[in-house]
């Protein structure tokens, strides 16, 4: 059982880059980036919620249980 971060396919439908949505949440790009490839081990609530407050989505749309 895994969590997967799909922050890659909601960012695409929402066509925003990844130095823009950076910027928009005040986060590292090199932190973004780690969301977006799936290598964070973690996530913050308050980054979840400025994510899910930048791309207009819920947790949900971001995060996904996989077995």
């Amino acid at each position: 059982m895994s969590i997967v971060i799909n922050l890659d396919v909601v960012m695409a439908k929402r066509k925003i880059s990844l130095n823009e949505l950076s910027e928009k949440i005040n986060l590292t790009l090199s932190n973004v980036s780690n969301l977006k490839t799936g290598k964070a081990k973690a996530i913050r609530l308050s980054t979840l919620d400025s994510i899910c407050k930048a791309l207009d989505c819920q947790p949900g749309d971001i995060l996904e249980f996989r077995e």
